[in-house]
């Protein structure tokens, strides 16, 4: 048993090494499994699988979204249909204690829906509302964390790039994860805007002085337009595919279009913002096919030196099976997810927890949903957390480390109320995805 997996633990080894001296996770997944495959077969055999993957991966039909919601998703921010949503949103909440902090984990939920990324919208969204919250005396923790979590929801509520990657390696129905995703991201954010409401009512010094408009109310249509297009966007997305209208991909295209039709309407298109859009969505998928290609070779390697079997065997003889399997996940990606981003951790550790979840008789569905939860939490996972130093960056050290740890805390301890309940009750996240059987 120890020479079979000798070769594994000395790949992962070193694959995890030059993770940890910065060498881009693609070209580092590619390398270790080439030489893998080349150990456990031949260089031929190694360069034969190098050779054909590309173009497997290309001719894939429902990869082929990822670079449409990219698309969409910069089309949205670079033409400013994102700029509206922190305004309107505390507006709207603008009653409830900690409103600025609330309307922050709306606006940055929309926006993460959008863009597709955790970073950006922490990115974007901590230059736009913490500076706001810091200056109506808002506790920096608090201000600091709210944007830090908020940002992580954009894999949940769909459309997301996780999803569809993990559909791909799992083969299970896009459509059905974007389904499955909906009531859990709801879930998350009213959790959140449920602490962050009962902490600031408990103590009202951590929402500072309460968000009064200054000058007259704006006009709800006003609010409405600022507030509706990333809806919008969604809800074409996500009912095309639900009424069986268009494939995830295809309503991917629909949803860029979509994104452009709108902004043509409110008089935002700019043919500047538009090749800047097609410029970013270009050198983001570039980098995630690179991501998918190595993630596809360790897939090849982890099967011929026979990792997956010895796994299922040890897994299936414990009594324990699926809960252990979800118990050692959790502290995998909670580990790992603090130093590697959430689509090469994703496709770094596909290989061998699909399959064993698969032979285990978990739900697919449901368990896709489940890693994505743990994915973006170790975003926000001390003493790590890349969101967590995106957010001190963009504010030129204001709030010091300690102080953005402090207030993230909080929103871990909910994602961990919010995993608890899915894992509880897995008809949460299975209900809406019956309506498409």
């Amino acid at each position: 048993m120890l020479e079979q997996l000798l070769p594994v633990l000395v790949a992962f080894g070193v694959l995890l090494f030059l993770i940890a001296i910065r060498t881009p996770i693609g070209l580092a997944l590619i390398a270790v499994s080439f030489v893998g495959i080349a150990y456990e077969t031949s260089v031929r055999a190694a360069i034969g699988s190098i050779a054909r993957l590309p173009y497997e991966l290309a001719t894939n039909w429902s990869f082929s979204a990822v670079p449409m919601f990219l698309l969409m998703g910069y089309v949205a921010s670079e033409t400013g249909l994102t700029k509206g949503l922190f305004g309107a949103s505390r507006v709207l909440l603008s009653k409830l204690p900690g409103a600025l902090a609330c309307a922050s984990v709306m606006a940055s939920a929309l926006f993460a829906a959008a863009s597709g990324s955790s970073v950006a919208t922490a990115a974007s969204m901590s230059r736009i509302a913490i500076p706001e919250m810091l200056d109506r005396k808002y506790d920096p923790g608090l201000a600091c964390g709210t944007i830090a979590a908020s940002g992580t929801l954009g894999s949940l509520i769909p459309p997301s790039i996780l999803m569809i990657l993990y559909g791909v390696y799992s083969d299970v129905s896009i459509g059905a994860l974007f389904m499955a995703g909906v009531i859990p991201g709801i879930l998350s954010v009213a959790i959140y805007m449920s602490m962050i409401v009962t902490r600031c009512k408990l103590n009202p010094n951590l929402g500072g002085s309460h968000f009064v408009d200054e000058g007259p109310r704006p006009d709800l249509s006003k609010i409405v337009m600022d507030i509706a297009p990333l809806p919008a966007l969604i809800a074409i997305v996500m009912g095309s595919i639900s009424f069986g209208i268009a494939t995830p991909t295809e309503a991917g295209a629909l949803g860029a279009i979509g994104a452009v039709l709108i902004a043509l309407i409110s008089g935002r298109f700019q043919l500047r913002a538009f090749f800047s859009a097609l410029k970013h969505s270009a050198i983001s998928f570039t980098s995630i096919f690179i991501i998918v290609i190595g993630g596809a070779l360790l897939t090849r390697f982890v099967a011929v030196a026979g990792l997956n079997r010895l796994l299922e065997d040890v897994f299936q003889q414990s009594a324990a099976g699926p809960i252990a399997l979800i118990l050692a996940v959790t502290l995998l990606y909670i580990v790992l997810g603090m130093f590697i981003d959430s689509i090469g951790l994703l496709l770094l550790t596909a290989p061998l927890i699909i399959p064993l979840a698969n032979s285990l008789g978990i739900d697919l569905i449901w368990f896709g949903i489940i890693l994505i939860k743990l994915l973006e939490i170790g975003l926000i996972t001390p003493p790590v957390g890349l969101n967590i130093f995106v957010i001190q960056g963009s504010l030129a050290g204001r709030v010091p480390l300690p102080a953005i740890f402090k207030g993230v805390t909080w929103f871990i301890a909910m994602d961990v109320v919010t995993l608890v309940i899915l894992i509880t009750f897995p008809s949460i996240t299975l209900w809406l995805p019956s309506f498409l059987n």
